[in-house]
């Protein structure tokens, strides 16, 4: 979703018909009129003053920092330290089928956490799989409640879970730093954590990917437009266009972005793309854009805005070359635009909280882990 300070009156999510709110769903705050009224076992957890959310105990009690979820490799600073360092530790191996906390990985303005994951068959060589939390969520949820740490294991490739430092755990997907190659921000200590397990645990830097839900998605497009360099594609789940966020203003009621009111040409969404790394005159990522029609926490015509801009990038036609029906799964439609370097997954009824369960594994196909 976004950062909180801004962001937080999108996420209102749906009430069910006994009114009670579901999990991440909003529950309180400045001007919200829903129920305060959470599913049972969730507790109402006030993150600010416009945005209170329905959370487990468990979640609940964690800092936004988790601590380690079995070891963590070298030495961890203070989690309120930040770490600016350029010239990383010596490496310190990742144990096999553990999350594991990463530190002094490289220049970390913002103090992002980062959690390795090494499936025990590890590739000779392998892949690199970059997988970010929603708005609200740790990297530990995002671990235990998708599928890509089981494809790992199934296939072989490294992933790096990420924590958001601050703000209600959600990415900084608007400030200028983040938006700009190398300037700073949370986008740096995640192309930071990259690098590093590029230069020390035998990642193909030709096998980079990189996935997100929500704020993990915003972020997600964050990269693949100010690291075009690091990622070779990435999956985008319910997410907005790089750099429709920039000018939010920090209210309720939501963002005109959120609610599909910011509309622009591919040609303006793709010179913001290319703005965020001036000068850089190579290949972009692969992207898969994954939205669902019943999303009422980032409207649906976000979809199309995020398709316009990355097939500009591309250079390709916004008209479908391929359209597939109940692909992956019923209820989904699938488009291609050129030759593949983008694709667009339509989900009829979805909602937000996406992947649904079992549709991972067509974003991992599709990267060629």
């Amino acid at each position: 979703m976004f950062s909180a300070a801004r962001l937080t009156g999108f996420l209102a999510l749906v009430i069910t018909s006994t009114g009670a709110v579901p999990i991440w769903g909003q529950c309180g705050g400045t001007g919200y009129s829903g129920s305060t009224q959470c599913d049972s076992g969730l507790s109402c957890v006030k993150l600010n003053d416009w945005y209170s959310q329905c959370q487990t105990s468990a979640t609940t009690a964690a800092p936004s920092l988790p601590p380690p979820a079995t070891t963590t490799a070298g030495s961890p600073p203070s989690p309120a330290t930040t770490s600016t360092a350029t010239n990383p530790a010596a490496t310190v191996p990742i144990p096999a089928g553990a999350l594991t906390r990463i530190t002094n990985f490289g220049t970390n303005p913002t103090n992002i956490g980062m959690y390795a994951y090494k499936p025990s068959n590890v590739k000779e060589s392998p892949g690199l799989l970059v997988a970010l939390h929603y708005c609200g969520g740790t990297a530990q949820a995002y671990f235990s409640g998708t599928q890509w740490r089981t494809l790992a294991d199934q296939r072989g490739y490294v992933l790096l879970y990420g924590q958001a430092p601050s703000n209600g755990n959600c990415w900084d997907v608007t400030s200028a730093a983040t938006l700009t190659h190398d300037a700073g921000g949370d986008s740096l200590g995640i192309a930071s954590a990259v690098r590093y397990a590029i230069a020390n645990w035998g990642v193909d830097p030709e096998k980079v990917f990189v996935v997100g839900t929500s704020s993990g998605a915003m972020m997600t497009n964050v990269l693949a437009g100010t690291y075009p360099d690091l990622f070779k594609g990435g999956a985008i789940f319910a997410g907005v266009a790089l750099g429709c966020l920039t000018n939010s203003a920090p209210s309720f009621p939501p963002d005109p972005c959120a609610n599909g009111q910011k509309i622009q040409t591919a040609q303006q969404w793709g010179d913001r793309a290319r703005q965020a790394y001036p000068g850089y005159t190579g290949p972009y990522p692969k992207l898969q854009v994954w939205h669902g029609t019943a999303d009422n926490v980032v409207n649906y015509a976000n979809f199309q805005e995020e398709l316009k801009q990355w097939t500009n990038v591309h250079g390709i036609l916004q008209t479908p070359s391929a359209t597939y029906a109940s692909t992956p799964r019923q209820g989904y439609t699938k488009t291609v635009y050129g030759t593949g370097e983008v694709e667009g997954y339509s989900g009829q009824g979805a909602g937000h909280l996406l992947p649904d369960s079992g549709t991972e594994v067509t974003a991992i196909d599709f990267f060629g882990l």
